[in-house]
């Protein structure tokens, strides 16, 4: 059945603003494997997802921007000229901020009205907000008549999300909003932005659970857990000094020097060094269709993110337990930052309706929260969409 919310979004902004637009899009993304290893310059496999943030936008005289979220029901104005926007803990803040960072890297950008829609659920681990970031950087581009390769916009949009919104994020959410490619998950490099294409097997399906639940401490949690990384570098770089981030050690050559870290920072970095491993052998897994030993990483994988980096929570833990008593789940974790969101679930792609109805049923008898369930192909990334 053919897309049609291009269309939607292209006549909500004509009936808005009386003209017609130019429609983009950007997708979520979920993280099979590689968590919390992206601002540690190491290494991640995302693929984007078939949920969007839809940007339909017109060039305007001067330089003003115009934005209005469908979802939110709101206007905000930036005037492109002034350049002296502050962060206001709003959605804006992620359009404003790419604004911004376009500006401030040289781009010169038009006046335009944008209307802003999406369907990737918010607060769930699925990156709404580099969607959101990558498709109103995209049509900014566009409009104004500027070209910037696909790796330059992730990086001025994790820039924006870093120095205007102020959250700490790798790069891996925003790459893969630019560069995703269905059918394809990605094994990317966060120090060089080096990728190869990781082709997901077409018996298997992506199932996303969202647990419905966000804990307040997600936030400040996640940049704890970043400088915690930082410091924990800065006490093995004495040891170790050819080393600049933690993808550089070993396990080996941490367990050598663990009696010397505090036993926190030592978990920290157990989990970041374990983590780069298990995914570069995912990928290899991935790519000779052993699913058995990738769903055995995935499960490292989470297990290791609830004891050693503590960012799961029961629901987490227990949407991951119910997944593996379901026939035809190869692997399930936590996937994004944590405390909250979503679980990934890699299903014999027969089993998908079955597992569905097993998992929903079995995670609100036990919470008394439905769970979202979403099936989802690994999509294509950030482009625009002629309806």
């Amino acid at each position: 059945m053919p897309d049609t919310t291009g269309a939607m979004i292209g006549e909500r902004f004509r009936q808005r603003f009386g003209r017609t637009a130019r429609v983009f899009r950007a997708p979520g993304r979920v993280n099979l494997i590689g968590e919390h290893t992206d601002y540690n310059d190491g290494f991640v496999m995302p693929a984007a997802i078939d949920r969007y943030v839809w940007g339909a936008i017109a060039p305007r005289s001067g330089r003003r921007l115009v934005v209005h979220s469908e979802n939110f029901s709101e206007t905000v104005e930036l005037d492109l000229e002034a350049g002296n926007a502050r962060p206001r803990n709003h959605w804006s803040d992620y359009v404003c901020g790419v604004a911004l960072m376009l500006e401030q890297a040289g781009h010169r950008l038009s006046g335009a009205d944008l209307l802003i829609y999406g369907t990737v659920p918010l607060g769930s681990g699925l990156s709404s907000s580099a969607a959101l970031e990558v498709a109103a950087g995209l049509a900014l581009l566009e409009v104004s008549g500027i070209a910037l390769p696909r790796p330059d916009l992730a990086r001025l949009c994790q820039r924006a999300e870093n120095e205007f919104v102020g959250a700490r994020v790798g790069i891996m959410d925003q790459f893969v909003a630019c560069c995703g490619h269905a059918g394809q998950a990605i094994l990317l490099d966060c120090r060089s932005l080096s990728f190869r294409s990781v082709p997901i097997p077409e018996n298997v399906s992506l199932v996303i659970c969202n647990t419905m639940v966000r804990h307040a401490l997600a936030s400040g949690e996640y940049n704890t857990r970043r400088a915690e990384c930082e410091q924990g570098m800065r006490l093995l770089s004495r040891r170790f000094p050819h080393c600049r981030a933690l993808r550089d050690l070993t396990l080996e050559e941490l367990e050598a020097v663990a009696g010397e870290l505090p036993e926190k920072i030592y978990r920290r970095c157990r989990h970041v060094i374990g983590e780069n491993e298990r995914t570069i052998r995912a990928a290899g897994a991935l790519e000779t269709g052993d699913l058995e030993l990738f769903g055995r990483l995935m499960a490292e994988s989470h297990i290791s993110l609830r004891d050693a980096y503590e960012v799961s929570c029961a629901e987490l833990d227990l949407m991951v337990e119910v997944a593996g008593t379901i026939d035809g789940v190869y692997g399930a974790r936590m996937t994004g930052g944590g405390f909250g969101g979503c679980t990934v679930n890699l299903v014999a792609s027969g089993m998908v309706p079955q597992f569905c109805q097993t998992i929903a049923a079995a995670y609100e008898e036990a919470t008394g929260l439905r769970p979202q369930v979403l099936v989802s192909a690994a999509a294509e990334g950030a482009c625009e969409v002629h309806a």
